[in-house]
């Protein structure tokens, strides 16, 4: 066939593409494979013990026992679609008995605050140890870590001394880090402080004998210099990027961030336009770069507003206040949990065991809410190998198939379905699943696509 353009002639136009390409690529290599957990339950470093997470579940359980026992209960109680309150409430019990917390952080930040050297310096050990104590019994969360101060002028030092200390501590306790350990280093504004963090990270592993990239960090944006930068631009790739390939996920600080743009505390919370604004804002600038997004919290806590003494019930007057505070806590906590996963935050913080109850029965309902219909898509679009069909009202293509297929893969990690379940509803066997790739899939069945 004749052309005007040469080969030779398109080749400088060509390279520069892939160069370009590669670049992109590189940036953007996509979302990551590891399990993304749905919390992060944060809790005072002067408190952790190698058996908190399993107590914190054994509270959860005793909550949903005294102010919501049984599926219907809980299910007025929460805001849990009637249709799924039995499923749903069994579920909770079992996640709460085998797997309370997906992940811990050991706060030595806000829910710590400023103490005297001697005792920083004290409680840093005692964690470690702690950590140790619990990675040998198996108690631990699948993933843990610690939350430092952040590195203001005034607080570099305290920071970077609690690190040091606290894995010091653990290495020589333990020998090893817990598997999906992380460093969180809180109120992040210039991009110097995260490359900072990373150089003691480079510095710590070498003395160590720690293989290169094995300590990774997270950040937290929870001021508005975080988000755009002294230029008027985006700000939150370049903070990434300045951890050099360390950075896990970016965690949203909403009640420090509303609080630095003036907003009034009757107003601070996690549906705030403002949060909205910045939220969206990161999840546009971190799109494809598989680090992940979490959403704040919900500090309104589902606990009784009457104490009463060991061993009395109080009156009946004040059992009913107590119910009705739990009870608005928790429908303030599902919904906050819901439209986080709506907008695709599929992470958030945990204050109180409390919580987690309302968190998990959030996700479970979501994910199996929308079940049939995304079972039907999927079925519908790996038989037809890839080929753009109308399903119903509703368009699939390529993309499409694979977020159906994270929408599995989530609901499988979270304890939503159970491979069988999972298996049976999406039509593809367990080892299509693991792949985790909807392209192999197709690939695989139907060849290239």
């Amino acid at each position: 066939m004749k052309t005007t353009l040469s080969a030779e002639a398109l080749s400088p136009i060509l390279e520069s593409l892939r160069k370009a390409n590669a670049v992109l690529a590189a940036r953007y290599p996509g979302e990551s494979s590891r399990r993304q957990p749905v919390h992060t339950v944060y809790g005072g470093a002067q408190v952790f013990q190698a058996d908190t997470a399993p107590r914190l579940g054994a509270l959860a359980l005793r909550a949903l026992e005294e102010y919501a026992s049984g599926p219907a209960a809980f299910a007025a109680a929460a805001g849990i679609p009637e249709a799924l309150a039995s499923r749903v409430h069994a579920r909770v019990l079992e996640k709460l008995r085998r797997e309370p917390v997906e992940d811990f952080r050991i706060d030595f930040e806000d829910g710590y605050g400023n103490r005297p050297d001697a005792e920083e310096d004290g409680h840093a050990i005692a964690a470690a140890d702690a950590a140790a104590a619990g990675l040998a019994a198996g108690t631990l969360p699948p993933a843990i870590g610690i939350r430092i101060k952040p590195f203001t002028e005034e607080l570099k030092r305290r920071s970077l001394r609690t690190l040091d200390l606290f894995l010091t501590e653990l290495l020589d306790r333990a020998g090893r880090l817990p598997d999906d350990f992380v460093v969180t280093l809180p109120k992040v504004t210039v991009p110097e402080q995260v490359w900072a963090l990373a150089d003691v990270f480079d510095r710590f592993e070498r003395r160590r004998k720690l293989a290169p990239g094995t300590l990774r960090l997270e950040l937290m944006f929870e001021t508005p210099q975080a988000i755009f930068g002294e230029r008027g631009e985006i700000a939150v790739l370049r903070l990434v990027e300045a951890g050099r390939g360390r950075c896990a996920a970016a965690h949203f600080g909403t009640y420090d961030y509303t609080a630095s743009l003036q907003i009034t505390a009757a107003h601070q919370h996690m549906a705030h336009p403002a949060c909205d604004f910045a939220k969206h804002a990161i999840q546009v600038a971190l799109a494809g770069t598989g680090v992940w997004l979490s959403d704040g919290a919900t500090n309104v806590l589902p606990v009784p507003i009457h104490r009463v003494a060991k061993g009395e019930k109080g009156t009946e007057a004040q059992r009913r206040e107590n119910r009705e505070a739990v009870h608005a806590a928790w429908r303030l906590h599902f919904g906050h949990v819901r439209r986080s996963l709506e907008n695709a935050y599929y992470q958030g913080w945990d204050l109180h065991p409390a919580q987690l109850p309302t968190r998990y029965a959030a996700v479970f309902s979501f994910f199996l809410e929308g079940l049939d219909a995304a079972s039907a898509r999927l079925r519908n679009f790996v038989e037809k190998a890839g080929q753009a069909t109308l399903v119903g009202e509703v368009f699939d293509d390529a993309a499409t198939g694979q977020g159906l297929l994270n929408y599995f893969l989530r609901a499988l990690q979270c304890g939503a379905m159970t491979e069988a379940e999972a298996v049976e509803k999406s039509g593809l066997t367990l080892e299509e699943l693991r792949s985790r790739s909807f392209v192999k899939i197709l690939k695989t069945r139907h060849g290239p696509t």
